[in-house]
């Protein structure tokens, strides 16, 4: 997540304090800022190279792997918050990572390009698959493995051991409270174990 605007929607999901893992956290922006403004500690998981060295120049700690390998190195409960941040259409694995969220978490937050939004609509209407802000990539060169709606995740978080505690969207940075299936590019849920 690199839009600062929604960067602070998150953060302000996150209790003060809160032990952290954020899953894929890219460059560790979110991470630092919940550890200077919020006073949250903990980890970040990311795979690419160039995102961990930026990590490690924040003073963010980060642990190299790919997340379709799982959380087996971490212990039951223990963090307060497990971050999923645009990471869930990536994974082969959506299903498994999530469960192992509600395992090493008491609560998570997951965002993710929400498919549903109405220009997606209006593009695959019209024939094309769309290509957006946050859909950015042609649908033979993207490294998004799938797509998802608001109504299709709270499906799957039940399934996985998660209840959502709150649901919303975000768009241009902005929170979208009203039909946010329609009018927000990103879906954001709040959870807890289920």
């Amino acid at each position: 997540m690199s839009d600062r605007q929604a960067m602070r929607q998150i953060a302000e999901l996150v209790p003060k304090g809160s032990r952290v893992l954020d899953l894929g956290c890219g460059d560790g922006a979110l991470l630092a800022l919940l550890r200077d403004e919020r006073g949250c500690s903990g980890y970040g998981v990311e795979i690419d190279d160039a995102k961990v060295l930026s990590c490690v120049k924040r003073g963010v700690n980060v642990i190299q792997r790919n997340l379709d390998d799982g959380l087996g190195l971490f212990r039951d409960g223990s963090f307060d918050v497990v971050l999923q941040l645009d990471t869930l259409q990536h994974l082969r694995n959506t299903e498994q990572l999530l469960r192992e969220t509600a395992r090493v978490g008491r609560s998570a937050i997951v965002s993710f390009p929400n498919f549903a939004h109405w220009p997606n609509r209006f593009s695959v209407l019209r024939g094309r698959m769309p290509v957006t802000k946050t859909l950015p990539y042609q649908w033979y060169d993207t490294p998004n493995i799938r797509v998802g709606t608001f109504a299709d995740f709270e499906v799957l978080a039940g399934q996985c051991g998660l209840r959502v505690l709150q649901s919303f969207g975000l768009h241009d940075g902005r929170r979208i409270d009203s039909w946010p299936n329609l009018r927000a590019s990103t879906a954001v849920f709040r959870l807890e174990r289920g």
